[in-house]
């Protein structure tokens, strides 16, 4: 079995957070599956570097800006294969390029266009965790690129459907997909599945559970998504027709 994972920053947080990722994967791996990890920055880390970035300079270019940004992920990615060898499992880390995710040239807002799995199954097929710097490709002209925020999301259905991944889980803050914020709303409503169109229209009506990008991904090519707490261990919502 294949399975492809994301992780958010909230996920992230602190060292015991990824830990606790790290155990998840690595308790797959034993089982003897494939496990492809995606990950964002830590926490708040990306408004972080923003800000910090608009105090040197408030209309950087967007160039320069991906270049900045992508160091985020990468730095999860690394921290997370560190993690998972100190588990006594072999890891990998590779950022957006590594991982042969090609995108067009738009800074700031890319688009995937391809991915080259070579590099990825080579690494699984020495039996590492491969774990991938999300939110990221490389453009045409070989220029870092970043894929609007929440791309993380879309980098994981996006490699779920190049690989023939035979599950996809992204995992996060909430134990799944609500009809509001349950952090602002006691009330709201989990699903425990949901559509493509009807995720969709949440995302259209300001839900920022998934990026609206993998959504329109994984509906695309038949990517069955799930949506899970990265701490409860609970069941979750299920995207998909």
């Amino acid at each position: 079995m294949r399975i492809v994972q994301k992780y958010g920053g909230t996920s992230l947080g602190d060292e015991g957070k990824i830990r606790l990722a790290a155990r998840r994967m690595t308790g797959l791996a034993r089982q003897g599956a494939q496990v492809v990890a995606v990950v964002s920055a830590q926490g708040q880390l990306t408004d972080e570097l923003i800000e910090k970035a608009a105090r040197v300079n408030r209309r950087g270019a967007a160039r320069e800006m991906d270049a900045y940004l992508a160091a985020g992920e990468q730095m999860s990615a690394a921290l997370m294969a560190m993690a998972i060898g100190a588990l006594g499992y072999p890891a990998v880390s590779l950022t957006g390029w590594q991982a042969g995710i090609r995108t067009d040239s738009v800074h700031g807002n890319g688009r995937i266009l391809e991915i080259d799995t070579t590099r990825i199954l080579a690494e699984l097929e020495k039996g590492r965790i491969v774990v991938v710097a999300g939110f990221q490709g490389v453009s045409p002209d070989n220029d870092i690129t970043t894929l609007g925020r929440g791309g993380s999301d879309t980098t994981a259905v996006a490699l779920a459907a190049w690989l023939h991944a035979d599950r996809c889980q992204i995992f996060t803050d909430v134990d799944g997909v609500y009809d509001r914020d349950p952090r602002i709303y006691p009330d709201a409503t989990r699903f425990g599945r949901i559509s493509y169109e009807r995720m969709l229209s949440l995302i259209g009506s300001g839900a920022q559970v998934l990026h609206d990008r993998s959504v329109e991904i994984a509906r695309d090519h038949g990517i069955r998504l799930e949506v899970l707490s990265a701490f409860s261990g609970e069941p979750g919502t299920i995207v998909g027709e």
